[in-house]
């Protein structure tokens, strides 16, 4: 009798194991389906983002390879430790450079010819010159005023070089020199000190300590120690709170849309693995992978507006800043 208990017991067994093994194996399917599109969640995160927009030593061609860019070996002046090694940001600052240089010199040419009374070049020649002349009469001119022309290569050179920088990374493969707070920051140095140049030579020294040293006049005496002591700061921070805002402007226009097309792209991995899975998982898919391609294509085609924005807004401010410290009263 125990021993017939025995055997049934044994046999209900084999069938409940035999009926649960597809069920467990489906469900480890799923679970492993699961993690994989919760892998490609965690693996396109932050880290990732980041890795396609700070700089490198290497240039990255996506699935063709990549090229090391050379190092070169460092060395200190003062304790400070110098590295002129070219990285990818520093290597679309050459080709930004050049495409730069290139422009210059054909809208130059452009413009000499036709003051001679030449016949006017067609084409994309035309369209530089016509971008060179606008930048010169309606932004240096119009608010530096007289004296101006001093200043008109620097202003369009500021235009084209960030221009070409911010289009650069825009292409396959590129890179964004100026979403580097690194580079933004020294252009910004450099509109600093033309700036505070310029100032200090169109009003001589006693005329330039006055944008830092303001009394309003009329004061009582009394009053402008105090003046002095709450203003004087204010104003020096000033001067460089307006050159900080042009390379954090610029700066952070750059990095954010690069941000949200990455962001978009992290859609389409994250639940492009749910095509497949069922009816309501194809359909979320796929309406995920259209809606972010086609929310990616806008922002890629708004880039390409901000990334002139940005240069006419850099080029204007600083002609504004300019004209607003040389007419100082």
């Amino acid at each position: 009798m125990l021993d017939r208990s025995m055997a049934s017991l044994r046999s209900l067994t084999e069938r409940v194991q035999e009926h649960a093994a597809p069920a467990a194996a489906a469900a480890q399917e799923h679970h492993g389906d699961a993690h994989a599109a919760d892998g490609h969640a965690e693996e396109w995160g932050t880290e990732v983002m980041m890795h396609h927009v700070v700089d490198s030593n290497i240039w990255e061609f996506g699935p063709f390879g990549e090229i090391p860019l050379p190092q070169l070996p460092a060395f200190n002046i003062g304790g400070l430790e110098i590295d002129l090694s070219i990285t990818k940001h520093v290597l679309f600052l050459m080709f930004a450079a050049i495409l730069t240089i290139v422009t210059m010199f054909i809208a130059a040419r452009s413009t000499e010819r036709l003051e001679k009374g030449e016949k006017a070049p067609r084409g994309i020649l035309n369209g530089i010159e016509a971008f060179y002349l606008y930048l010169r009469d309606d932004i240096v001119m119009a608010n530096i005023g007289r004296g101006g022309e001093r200043f008109v290569p620097l202003v369009i050179t500021f235009f084209f070089f960030i221009l070409y920088a911010n289009l650069l990374g825009l292409i396959p493969f590129g890179a964004t020199a100026t979403g580097n707070i690194m580079v933004t920051a020294a252009l910004a140095i450099i509109a600093l000190v033309v700036i505070e140049t310029a100032g200090f030579i169109a009003l001589g020294p006693l005329g330039y300590a006055k944008t830092v040293f303001f009394l309003p006049p009329g004061l009582p005496g009394p009053l402008k120690p105090v003046t002095l002591l709450i203003m004087a700061p204010v104003e020096l921070i000033a001067k460089f709170s307006k050159i900080m805002a042009l390379a954090i402007r610029l700066f952070a226009n750059m990095t954010a849309g690069h941000f949200v097309i990455l962001a978009f792209m992290g859609l389409i991995l994250t639940y492009g693995s749910m095509v497949g899975q069922g009816l309501f998982g194809t359909t979320v898919g796929a309406v995920t992978i259209l809606g972010s391609m086609g929310l990616a294509l806008f922002v890629m085609m708004l880039e390409i507006f901000i990334a002139l924005l940005q240069a006419y807004i850099f080029a204007m401010l600083v002609s504004v800043f300019i004209g607003l410290i040389r007419h100082a009263h």
